[in-house]
């Protein structure tokens, strides 16, 4: 099985192609570009690479959110525009479960943060159990606060990976009451290969979509919205008083 994996859902733009398990190419790149400019360059690179003809994939696995929602329109679109052009079916990757997946077999409990700003995280809880990632506390929106005190509660030992880090490391070190540790450079962030290969686990399990089928999870909506109805209950409030 011949799975293509994108992820654009934060500042990693990334690209991998895994077959049966193995790991052909994988494209990554962390750097101040918008991933409209890279996805498309990266995945082309990495078929002129590999020799790869796109229509002898099985799915295409998309990190389907939380992110940055301008990241996560611009994987989805992409997903969704090569689904249709080769009639293959998206495999829908929960952002966070793949950032979990990258600590294969780790012993101690598993949180991936991603700054989500307003002191914020798209984070979860994750083990390994058997070989397999189990979802201990599904992704979520919340302050990271709240994290600390939802691990502190577990009291179990924790690796904390993802973009969020270098934000909140000094509150983790303030406030975290139980043994923790941050995840190496070369797993700390999103990476496609991490897409692909639960993508792979995935179609195994009937779990596709179509492309038309496939939209964006954000957990939260955007600043624009947020902005757009505060503005709205401010002309309310006005037109009450008037």
């Amino acid at each position: 099985m011949k799975i293509l994996g994108l992820d654009s859902s934060g500042i990693v733009a990334s690209v991998a192609i895994v077959e049966d398990e193995n790991l052909i190419a994988e494209y990554t790149v962390n750097y101040k570009k918008t991933h409209s400019q890279t996805l498309l360059p990266m995945l082309d690179e990495l078929v002129k690479m590999t020799e790869l003809d796109l229509d002898t994939i099985d799915a295409i696995a998309v990190a389907a959110g939380p992110g940055s929602f301008t990241g996560l329109r611009i994987g989805s679109a992409t997903a969704k525009g090569l689904g249709l052009a080769l009639k293959k079916p998206l495999v829908e990757i929960p952002t966070v479960d793949a950032l979990a997946y990258n600590l294969y077999d780790s012993r101690a409990l598993i949180c991936p943060i991603m700054d989500a700003r307003r002191s914020q995280v798209y984070t979860g809880i994750y083990r390994f159990q058997e070989h397999k990632l189990v979802t201990v506390e599904a992704q979520m929106a919340v302050p990271m606060a709240e994290m600390i005190e939802k691990l502190n509660a577990r009291g179990e030992e924790v690796v904390f990976l993802g973009d969020g880090v270098p934000v909140f490391g000094k509150m983790i070190q303030e406030n975290l009451k139980v043994p923790y540790s941050f995840a190496p450079a070369h797993v700390n962030k999103q990476r496609a290969a991490a897409v692909a290969a639960l993508g792979e686990i995935y179609v195994k399990e009937g779990k596709i979509v179509t492309a038309m089928e496939h939209v964006p999870e954000y957990l939260r909506v955007s600043q624009a919205e947020r902005e757009r109805a505060q503005k709205l209950q401010e002309e309310k409030a006005s037109e009450k008083n008037s």
